[in-house]
């Protein structure tokens, strides 16, 4: 296991991530435009299909990490039955849901009822289909609709705050099921759908586009919000959520509804709008 793996379980996460937070959503000029040039160029940050390319214009950093791209920068597919990739990124793992169990990376796997925070969540998706999505420092960090759905409920899942860099996907077990995430409840025209923004060292909020601000503020108990009958309901392709920072977004099928893309695979590069999964006809 390297040392920077080893230093995350040591590390005061809640602690580390309330210093991003201030510091991301500082406007003192002289820290955001070294923040942002920064990351600019270690990263290597295209600002080209950004609704504002000056990166100068960005008043803070957190502003600069969840900017907006051009209309028409990134497309849905045009197959009417294709689910969408909710974001740009990397596939980490994608695939079927076997025997409960979602795979990590090689040698490593957790449930799906540890992932959404219960066995009764999880039921839906057993033997269904999952595709997990990093998203890095460089990525447009906005996540999208991958199907039209109706909100049916948000759980706040507290947990640690791991990196989720490929180096502690391969090594720290059960990483997505112990960091703290949002777990989205959608229904949709096929059954059920979930959406897993998943939080990370230094990941400062998630933010949703029905209630704003939803990781922090931190919790210790699991905190469930019910949406039935408040008439939420997303486009496909339409924006749901945003990182203040880069993550993971793991998305939940049920079985017998869709086939993946066969293009995807670990490590394929993604960008928001491509087929992740077309209904069956």
């Amino acid at each position: 296991m390297s040392l920077m793996t080893q230093l995350t379980y040591v590390l005061p996460h809640r602690m580390l991530s309330s210093l991003a937070r201030r510091l991301a959503y500082s406007d003192h000029p002289h820290l955001s435009r070294w923040l942002i040039d920064t990351v600019t160029r270690k990263f290597g940050v295209d600002l080209t299909e950004a609704a504002q390319p000056d990166a100068s214009a960005y008043k803070t950093f957190n502003s600069f990490f969840t900017r907006e791209l051009k209309p028409g920068a990134r497309v849905a597919d045009a197959d009417p039955r294709a689910l969408v990739m909710p974001a740009d990124g990397r596939i980490s793992q994608c695939g079927t849901i076997e025997a409960g169990r979602i795979l990590q990376a090689k040698g490593q796997s957790f449930t799906a009822a540890e992932l959404l925070g219960s066995l009764e969540a999880a039921e839906p998706f057993m033997h269904g289909l999952f595709a997990t999505v990093y998203l890095s420092p460089k990525d447009y960090h906005r996540v999208h609709m991958p199907w039209t759905g109706t909100l049916r409920e948000t759980v706040h899942v507290p947990g640690r705050l791991f990196s989720v860099g490929p180096a502690a996907v391969e090594r720290v077990p059960g990483l997505f099921a112990r960091n703290e995430r949002l777990v989205c409840h959608f229904d949709t025209d096929f059954g059920p759908m979930a959406v897993v923004m998943v939080g990370a060292l230094l990941v400062s909020g998630v933010e949703t586009v029905w209630s704003g601000e939803e990781i922090p503020h931190y919790g210790k108990t699991i905190t469930v919000k019910d949406y039935r009958g408040a008439g939420i309901t997303l486009e496909r392709f339409a924006e749901m959520a945003r990182f203040n920072y880069g993550s993971t977004v793991i998305v939940l099928l049920p079985a017998g509804v869709a086939e993946l893309a066969p293009s995807l695979c670990a490590e394929s590069a993604v960008r928001l709008g491509q087929r992740l999964a077309r209904l069956k006809d």
